[in-house]
């Protein structure tokens, strides 16, 4: 049987790993002692059909079923919602097409999160089909596939070494060597350093920033039923999280791979963003982070075998589309990495192999 190391536990390597393992023996490495520490942990959890490039918007299609049917659901109705001021209507205008909402009154914006300042909120728009993701459960459920499956996973494994020979590859990892027939590149933020010690050329993934802050709930306000709101052209975002609010300036400065926290600035100005547009004073945050979003040039995802070195694939570029896309994204790596045709259609897969980035 087909040996393959997956190098990356979040919900990348991990969705992968767990497709793979249905036809190859597979061992995911990681190197934090926990599977998804980094974007995986760090993420929105939303899926919204319409968000992302078209081939991102095809992977969130494909990956409906899945999430909505399998191992009870996955997902939770939320709702999405555009606000905008009085000189933003262009802008609202620009999102309600690319987005697919639909226009609705400043009044019924304030029904939906009363905490709206009416003297602001001049345009909004709406789309009720967007759902919270269940994101752990969805994750433990991909490492149970793989276990039972008879896969491996090492958490606490750093690779610190990569080299191909003959019969295939050896990945030394927490000190240990392991040996494979293909490497599967799901690192996240590091997956161009992962390709560089193997030998093999990067496809210019950047990593990016993403603060958040963790509110009290605006004016003792329940917001469990408010839909997730964002500014015109998404200059930040705030949704309702475990009985309180969490809001992002929406950052993407490029930063090196590292262990995230949150820009103080960055963050101050996108508080200040959303108190520009509620009644009710901000409060001082109960905690902040930041997570990576890490993007190749045209900003879709990296799937398939590298074009110069088949046995090394790419599971790469998921920026914030990791978890919707998951379902359908590894099964594509699966289909990719043993030759098979993909259900999805075939302009959606060039548009995704890694050889496009090397024209």
């Amino acid at each position: 049987m087909t040996k393959i190391i997956v190098i990356g536990g979040g919900i990348a390597g991990i969705s992968a790993a767990a497709r793979l393992s249905a036809d190859a023996e597979v061992t995911l490495i990681e190197a934090e002692k926990a599977l998804g520490y980094h974007a995986s942990g760090r993420s929105a959890a939303l899926i919204e059909k319409n968000y992302g490039a078209p081939s991102v918007q095809a992977l969130n299609r494909a990956s409906i079923d899945h999430l909505e049917n399998a191992n009870g659901r996955y997902l939770t109705q939320r709702g999405l919602m555009i606000i905008a001021d009085t000189h933003e209507e262009a802008a609202l205008n620009d999102d309600l097409k690319t987005m697919g909402l639909e226009r609705i009154t400043p009044s019924e914006a304030l029904n939906m999160v009363p905490v709206l300042d009416p003297e602001r909120v001049a345009f909004a728009g709406y789309h009720a089909d967007a759902h919270d993701i269940d994101t752990d459960r969805l994750m433990q459920n991909f490492a149970k596939t793989l276990r039972s499956n008879g896969g491996t996973i090492l958490t606490g494994y750093p690779v610190t070494g990569i080299t191909r020979a003959p019969q295939g590859w050896t990945v030394t990892a927490g000190g240990d060597p392991l040996h494979a027939d293909k490497i599967v590149n799901a690192a996240g933020a590091w997956v161009d350093q992962i390709a560089v010690m193997a030998g093999i050329q990067p496809v210019g993934i950047v990593p990016r920033r993403r603060s958040m802050a963790r509110i009290a709930a605006p004016g003792g306000h329940d917001p469990a039923r408010w839909p997730m709101f964002f500014g015109v052209h998404e200059t930040w975002y705030a949704k309702p999280d475990a009985g309180a609010l969490i809001i992002s300036p929406a950052d993407e400065d490029p930063v090196e791979p590292h262990d995230a926290w949150a820009d103080d600035m960055v963050l101050a100005e996108g508080l200040e963003r959303y108190q520009n547009m509620v009644a009710i004073p901000l409060t001082k945050p109960i905690s902040t982070w930041a997570g990576l979003r890490s993007f190749a040039p045209d900003r879709t995802l990296v799937l398939g075998p590298d074009p110069d070195q088949p046995d090394f694939i790419w599971c790469a570029g998921q920026g914030g589309y990791g978890f919707q896309t998951s379902p359908a994204a590894a099964q594509l790596v699966a289909d990719l990495t043993f030759g098979r045709p993909s259900s999805l259609p075939v302009e959606t897969v060039d548009a995704l192999r890694p050889d496009r980035l090397r024209l």
